[in-house]
C-alpha cells in the first residue's frame, strides 16, 4: 500500500498493509523563510518516510500582518513567544480587518506548500494546520485579556472573532488551489479547565462549524486536533472529520474509549513527554504496540498527542516509527 491507500484504508476500518504513522513537529527559526521552511520538511519526511506530512507553521502565522511581533526564544514545542501583541483593549477587537490571503504570513504558507508538492511524490498526503478563530484570538490578545474579554466585552470579541473566521474562509479557498489532502484544525479551548461548555458553545462552536463546513469536497483527509487537560470530547467528536488527535494516554477519553465516539481513525498513542522525550527506544516500541492492540490496530493512526517537542530525542522518532513495521 502507497501512503494514500493505507490511510484511507485505516479511516474507513478497512485492513491495512500496517498501521499509518506520522509524527509531527515545528522547525523554529527555519519556520520564517520559505524555502528553509520546505526544506525543513522534506528532510524530516524522508529521513522517516511518515504516511502524512503535516505542516506546522508558528502558532501566530494567521495574525501576525496585524503588527504581533514574536522571538524564538526556546520553547520545548518549538513555537515562538509573542513580544507583543495587537489588542490593548476591548475596542481593539472592533477595529480588525480582513488580510488578504495571498500575501503576509498566508502567501508564504501557500508558497511552502507549491514546494512540498513539487517535491514530494503525489501519493503523500501533506496537511497543513489552521489554528481555530478563539487560538488565534489568544495570540491577539493574550489568554488573560481574552478570558476578561469574553466575560465582560463579549459583542467586541464576537466581531474580532468574526473577522478572523473570515480570514480562515478566504485562507481555506485559497488552499482549494494547492494539491493538499486537507487540513489540521487545532482547537484550543474546548477544556473544561479553561472554559465551561456553554462559552464555548458561544465563542467556538459557531465559527469552527462554519469554516470545516467550507473545506474542499476533494479534501480527503482532515484532522482535528483537540488541545486541553480536560478536553469537551463529546462537544467536537462531532465534527465531520477524518481523524481526531488528543491526549489519549493521560487524559479521558483514552484511546479505545474515544475510538468509539468518532466516526474516522484516532490519531495518537504515544504520549508526547514521558514516552517521545523522557523514554527510550524499546519502552516505545513496546508502548506504541500495546496501545495499538487496545484498539485491535484498525481506526487507528499512531502519533504523538501533538506536535513532537524538537527536543525529544532522535532514536526515539526512529522507534516510534518502527514500531508500526512488521517485527
Amino acid at each position: 500500500m502507497n501512503h494514500r491507500e493505507r490511510l484511507e484504508s485505516a479511516i474507513g476500518g478497512h485492513a491495512v498493509d500496517r498501521v499509518p504513522v506520522s509524527l509531527w513537529r515545528r522547525f523554529p527559526g527555519d519556520d520564517q523563510r520559505i524555502v528553509d521552511f520546505a526544506h525543513s520538511i522534506l528532510d524530516y519526511q524522508r529521513q522517516f518516510d511518515w504516511d502524512f506530512v503535516n505542516v506546522v507553521p508558528a502558532s501566530t502565522y494567521a495574525v501576525s500582518d496585524y503588527g504581533v511581533q514574536t522571538a524564538w526564544t526556546g520553547q520545548p514545542d518549538g513555537d515562538r513567544t509573542v513580544t507583543r501583541r495587537y489588542i490593548e483593549g476591548s475596542l481593539d477587537w472592533t477595529e480588525l480587518r480582513g488580510l488578504d490571503p495571498s500575501r503576509g504570513e498566508f502567501g508564504k504558507q501557500l508558497e511552502v506548500l507549491r514546494v512540498l508538492r513539487d517535491e514530494l511524490d503525489e501519493q503523500t498526503p501533506i496537511l497543513i494546520t489552521i489554528y481555530s478563530p478563539l487560538a488565534q484570538a489568544t495570540r491577539l490578545a493574550g489568554e488573560d485579556a481574552l478570558m476578561r474579554h469574553m466575560r465582560t466585552r463579549l459583542d467586541r470579541l464576537r466581531s474580532g472573532l468574526s473577522v478572523l473566521t473570515e480570514n480562515t474562509l478566504r485562507f481555506v479557498e485559497a488552499l482549494k488551489r494547492t494539491p493538499i489532502s486537507g487540513i489540521c484544525y487545532v482547537i484550543e479551548h474546548a477544556d473544561h479547565q479553561k472554559i465551561a461548555e456553554a462559552e464555548y458553545g458561544i465563542f467556538g462552536l459557531p465559527y469552527d462549524r462554519k469554516i470545516l463546513s467550507e473545506l474542499a469536497p476533494n479534501w480527503w483527509f482532515n484532522m482535528v486536533q483537540l488541545r486541553g487537560q480536560s478536553p469537551m470530547f463529546s462537544l467536537v467528536s462531532s465534527y465531520e472529520v477524518q481523524a481526531v488527535n488528543w491526549q489519549a494516554t493521560s487524559e479521558r477519553p483514552d484511546l479505545p474509549r474515544g475510538k468509539s465516539q468518532i466516526l474516522g481513525a484516532a490519531c495518537g498513542g504515544l504520549a508526547t513527554l514521558d514516552d517521545l522525550c523522557n523514554s527510550t527506544p524499546a519502552t516505545i516500541r513496546s508502548a506504541a504496540r500495546t496501545r495499538l492492540q487496545q484498539v485491535n490496530s484498525r481506526r487507528v493512526i499512531l502519533s504523538a498527542e501533538g506536535m513532537v517537542p524538537i527536543t525529544a530525542p532522535l532514536s526515539n522518532i526512529r522507534a516510534a516509527r518502527a514500531a508500526v513495521e512488521t517485527p
